[in-house]
């Protein structure tokens, strides 16, 4: 397809590699000392790294390229921050110690979130507080449909949230990986009664025959109006 897209005048580049930080899909490279076009769909066309360029080696120009894949591009950035060392700094795994306690009319409510991260797509596989833990693995939607979500499901237990339609993914791959590499007790899914979250319940499924184990597990429904249906 004829689009807009950025040309690089080797003669005129320096090296700096200022157009390389510049760029946010990570369309431009260093080599042997020249800036170059990497990917041509990760180009977007809208020039971020132009005013970057102390020497003008950058302009535009419409020609055959291949159409901009945006998806491809945010699949590289979620690689790359996996890649590093800590990553985004509030996705750096820690336990979260919590005190027994029942509520009152003069205490508040406490969370009983023991963990962090939440979400399965953050999670690291090998975080300490999946050894001997009992699991809790919950449709996001769960928490605010079911009223009594801390006390009932997630008191005692590691939680990891996640939804199959908004996230696109298939988390069997990611749950196998931690039910099998660490000494997990038991698994619970909650779910919402509504056919997308089928793909959690199925995920868990599926991680649990694959890691090989046999760990106690069950499901709980819960209805778009906040009542458990099954489980």
């Amino acid at each position: 397809m004829i689009r807009r897209i950025i040309r690089i005048d080797e003669e005129k580049c320096n090296g700096c590699g200022a157009c390389a930080k510049a760029c946010h899909e990570g369309a431009i490279g260093m080599v042997d000392g020249k800036a170059k076009l990497m990917r041509e769909d990760y180009c977007d066309g809208l020039g971020d790294c132009l005013p970057a360029c102390p020497t003008g080696a950058i302009t535009f120009e419409e020609r055959e390229a291949p159409a901009y894949d945006e998806a491809a591009v945010l699949r590289a950035k979620e690689a790359k921050k996996e890649k590093l060392p800590c990553g985004c700094p509030g996705s750096m795994a820690k336990a979260i110690v919590r005190e027994d306690s029942c509520p009152t009319a003069a205490a508040p409510v406490q969370s009983q979130l023991r963990n962090w991260p939440v979400q399965i797509k953050l999670a690291p596989v090998n975080a300490p507080y999946f050894n001997g833990a009992h699991l809790l693995v919950a449709a996001d939607c769960t928490a605010y449909a079911y009223a009594n979500m801390h006390q009932e499901f997630m008191r005692g237990r590691v939680t990891l949230i996640g939804c199959p339609k908004l996230d696109a993914v298939d988390y069997a791959e990611k749950l196998t990986a931690i039910i099998g590499q660490n000494e997990v007790r038991s698994v619970t899914v909650v779910r919402m009664e509504v056919p997308c979250c089928g793909g959690i319940e199925l995920a868990v499924k599926r991680a649990l025959q694959q890691s090989g184990k046999f760990i106690p597990w069950r499901v709980v429904t819960i209805s778009t109006d906040g009542r458990i249906l099954e489980g």
